[in-house]
């Protein structure tokens, strides 16, 4: 079943993509949703209009999350966390960190869109984390994870 996707879908695809899908995951997912509408003739025909009255926009968009990639490649992001003997943490630096870690730093970034390989970081020292910026445009942050001091 080939599909148009109306809005980004987690290890599918992006808005506007045309993606095909087994038949179930369409009709009893993604159609009830709203996240998808049929690949039917006419509707290529109008997704091909709008792409194309898009595409000025999309160039702008496109330019604009490369600059905020290189700010962002520029920061140097320090994450505190308790941690224990062998430089283990006790417990994890996950996405949300990296996120409240990114807005102090004056840079606002949606949770979804940082990806840490593995999930979460679970040791002290220097780490990288992708963030989609675009659906082009990806960048790695590197974040270093320190002890927290201990309070008397």
């Amino acid at each position: 079943m080939e599909l148009i996707l109306k809005q980004d879908v987690e290890n599918l695809g992006f808005k506007d993509d045309i993606v095909t899908v087994k038949n179930g995951y369409g009709r009893n997912f993604l159609i009830p949703q709203g996240l998808a509408i049929l690949a039917t003739s006419s509707a290529r025909k109008v997704l091909a209009e709008n792409l194309k009255q898009r595409a000025f926009k999309e160039q702008k968009l496109i330019e604009d999350a490369q600059k905020r990639a290189k700010e962002l490649a520029k920061l140097e992001l320090k994450i505190e966390a308790k941690a224990g003997a062998g430089n283990k943490l006790f417990g994890s630096v996950g996405t949300i960190d990296i996120e409240s870690a990114l807005s102090k730093a004056g840079q606002s970034v949606e949770r979804k869109a940082i990806k840490l390989s593995g999930g979460s970081v679970k040791t002290l020292g220097n780490h990288t984390a992708s963030v989609r910026l675009h659906r082009e445009v990806f960048v790695d942050v590197a974040f270093e994870v320190t002890k927290a001091k201990e309070k008397a």
